[in-house]
């Protein structure tokens, strides 16, 4: 769980917001508060001494002078527009119910829609990390995969196309999803689908897949896991229920994309934390644990 003791913010109310964050030295002396929360470190020598600057948010060590900045080292670093409108990002991911585009946030932010695309992209890259940091799925498990993108002529069931394959699970609890993770996968053989397992699922679940041969190899690894024929309407119905939302989340909100990871990370994220009031807190304080990513680099980051 993430330390909430420096919360300024709780909720959606966009007034309260505006006031809390009402210039960049709100911002940055929120963000020094999270950052510097058990005390100053220098990044050189790593001495615990310092002295303030004429920047509020940057510190310097008393032993090798070296000055160090709120945003250095974070998701923040480098950043090339007002630290408000970086919190008015997340805050408007965080509180959008169903999330919010780039080009939506380009027109209310009077950003470009680069500048918005690559910005909420770091904030997708903190929701991986919060999601590789979570507890594996346990109890009653559903595993299956699905495609992302439209039918392709004369391609059909398991033919991939120019459509994405992803493989999810989701853990249920009386009823319901308690949770979900997901991957994209570049096929559905089991070297593909091995580390999804490994990484999501614990080895004391009880996993429910299809009759996909994909699977079989896995029960040597999940003692409580076996295979039913998939039926629709039949069996698998809150799987296939989760799909149908994430495809219509998708398509309502971001239409088409060109990396599928990223967004099924918000999805997973977004669903996982549903009911939590502290998603803006939540993922400014990811946003500062977390080292840059530069935008050349965007492309290629793992995961992401």
């Amino acid at each position: 769980m993430l330390k909430n003791s420096n919360k300024m913010f709780q909720g959606y109310d966009i007034v309260q917001f505006c006031n809390s964050f009402a210039t960049d030295a709100a911002c940055y002396a929120y963000l020094s508060s999270i950052k510097w929360e058990t005390g100053f470190v220098c990044p050189k020598c790593q001495h615990t001494g310092w002295c303030k600057t004429k920047l509020a948010h940057v510190r310097k060590c008393n032993r090798c002078k070296h000055k160090h900045s709120a945003t250095a080292g974070t998701l923040f670093h480098q950043l090339k527009f007002p630290i408000r409108k970086a919190f008015w990002i997340l805050f408007l991911v965080g509180s959008s119910k169903k999330g919010i585009s780039s080009t939506e946030l380009s027109k209310r932010l009077t950003l470009r829609q680069k500048t918005c695309y690559y910005f909420k992209r770091k904030a997708m890259a903190a929701m991986q990390a919060f999601n590789q940091a979570a507890d594996k799925l346990q109890g009653r498990v559903d595993v299956d995969e699905f495609f992302v993108g439209g039918k392709k002529k004369d391609l059909p069931g398991r033919s991939k196309g120019n459509k994405k394959e992803v493989v999810m699970g989701i853990e249920m609890k009386k009823g319901g999803i308690l949770r979900c993770f997901a991957r994209h996968i570049r096929h559905a053989g089991t070297k593909e689908l091995r580390p999804f397992f490994r990484q999501r699922i614990h080895r004391s679940a009880e996993i429910r897949t299809d009759q996909w041969r994909g699977y079989r190899p896995l029960q040597t690894e999940y003692q409580n896991m076996w295979q039913e024929k998939s039926e629709p309407e039949r069996n698998f119905r809150l799987f296939h229920r989760q799909v149908m939302m994430f495809k219509a989340w998708l398509r309502g909100i971001h239409h088409s994309v060109q990396q599928l990871q990223p967004y099924l990370e918000e999805f997973t994220f977004r669903f996982n934390q549903r009911g939590d009031e502290n998603i803006f807190d939540q993922i400014l304080h990811l946003m500062i644990h977390q080292p840059p990513i530069y935008i050349k680099n965007l492309n290629s980051y793992r995961g992401c």
